[in-house]
């Protein structure tokens, strides 16, 4: 009879002692089979460290042709090519119908214990830690880098604790990357994350550097940027200075015109986007394989725009390539870049030499206010003399407009002579530039 009992009550409550149990068992095991496999992807995804594409917060995905640019800004597709056919690569021409812009390199900047370093030939063979610069797996295995090394130092490359610069190639293209150095501070990961954004929101231009891509998900951060063969424009100058320039030195007065009109579009480009560079010089330009230049040294309009325009400049630039109105403490403006692009001009026209070398920088405001200005360079000719001048007039309001200035460089580079080769004989005496180029007195980097 009990066994028979207990028979009866199992079926008389069959569903509550096994069916309700079953299910309760097989919905916990889906649960925790939903719990393994969210982990699993979410493992599996923070694993990777995607270089171009999976940025969440910077869409900064440039395509190296930069023909899809603004139609309204003045670039070099009214022009034929100028420059010598031994600095041609089969790929590469010199104007805006290219289809390939060629690879850049990252700017440097002044450093006065790196003086006896002027040119490229400051090489280093330091090998970088690989597990800063990993050759992580990313969305797409081609996107890694390879061939990575340590950046060789140079005269104008900026001491940093913060970073590690090395070159490197990605997908068969010579690029420069920027690595945050273990420990990374708060501010120093709020600088680099800042800096990458302020150039992702300036967007493509010919000649603008372009920025390829920032790793942001998780250390280590990175920048990647396009790399220039000659690096900044002040070193490539003094290197064709002496008759026994390296092949593709020969600077003439129309690739002045040329150089200075690619860097006039870029600014005018950076004015357009409400972007003030004010660091204008030879120092703060790039210059290609194919010798196309291009403006970079944005640190300095990156931190303004941080502080805002009317906080005051925590340490002005280089005072020799100021306009009057800066020396002054007015600030810079969209007139005080064309000031400096006119002392630009006089550093390409004379192969590198500093502006005002008679003077001390605290003495040039009141140089300039009695209406004096530099003689001209005996290289130089009276049109481009007379194109300075016009840039680096007193009053901000008689400055020739950088649009005006692009079109009297293209008509200059029409025009200008293209065959005979600007040389300066006297060897270049580092000190005596540091001195007159005012260092001592105002010290700058332009990299960053």
């Amino acid at each position: 009879m009990d066994v028979l009992s207990c028979v009866s009550v199992v079926k008389e409550y069959e569903v509550e002692v096994i069916v309700v149990p079953a299910i309760l068992l097989f919905l916990f095991v889906i649960f925790l089979l939903c719990l393994v496999l969210l982990r699993f992807c979410n493992k599996k995804k923070s694993s990777q460290s995607p270089l171009i594409n999976n940025y969440k917060h910077y869409q900064i995905n440039q395509p190296l042709n930069h023909q899809n640019h603004h139609h309204n800004h003045h670039h070099d597709n009214k022009h034929p090519n100028h420059h010598h056919d031994s600095n041609h690569h089969p790929n590469y021409h010199h104007d805006n119908r290219q289809t390939n812009h060629h690879r850049q390199h990252q700017n440097s900047s002044p450093q006065r214990s790196n003086r006896h370093r002027i040119q490229n030939s400051a090489q280093t063979n330091a090998k970088p830690n690989m597990s800063a610069v990993p050759r992580t797996a990313t969305e797409r295995q081609h996107r890694g880098f390879s061939e990575v090394t340590a950046l060789p130092q140079t005269f104008f490359m900026k001491p940093d604790n913060s970073v590690s610069l090395y070159r490197a190639q990605m997908e068969q293209k010579d690029v420069i990357i920027r690595v945050l150095k273990d420990p990374v501070t708060e501010a120093d990961k709020h600088q680099f994350m800042g800096f990458t954004s302020f150039l992702s929101g300036l967007g493509p231009h010919p000649f603008i550097p372009a920025l390829l891509g920032v790793v942001t998900v998780q250390p280590p951060f990175m920048m990647v940027t396009e790399e220039l063969h000659h690096r900044d424009l002040l070193s490539f100058l003094w290197k064709c200075r002496q008759d026994n320039a390296e092949p593709g030195c020969d600077m003439t007065e129309k690739r002045v015109y040329t150089m200075a009109r690619q860097v006039a579009s870029a600014l005018d480009y950076l004015h357009s986007q409400q972007c003030v560079h004010g660091n204008v010089a030879a120092r703060s330009v790039l210059v290609g394989r194919d010798l196309t230049v291009k403006l970079w040294g944005l640190g300095s309009a990156y931190r303004r725009s941080e502080r805002g325009a009317g906080e005051a400049e925590e340490a002005m630039e280089l005072r020799k390539w100021q306009a009057p109105e800066v020396l002054a403490r007015n600030g810079v403006t969209k007139n005080s870049d064309v000031w400096s692009l006119g002392i630009l001009l006089y550093e390409m026209i004379t192969l590198g030499d500093p502006p005002f070398p008679q003077l001390l920088a605290t003495e040039l405001l009141q140089y300039l206010q009695r209406g004096k200005f530099m003689k001209k360079p005996a290289s130089c000719s009276n049109a481009l003399y007379s194109l300075i001048k016009s840039c680096c007039q007193w009053s901000p309001q008689q400055r020739v407009s950088v649009p005006e200035l692009i079109r009297k460089l293209e008509s200059g580079e029409r025009t200008a002579n293209g065959s005979t080769v600007l040389r300066v004989p006297e060897p270049l005496d580092v000190e005596k530039y540091l001195r007159e180029a005012g260092y001592g007195e105002a010290y700058n980097y332009a990299v960053f």
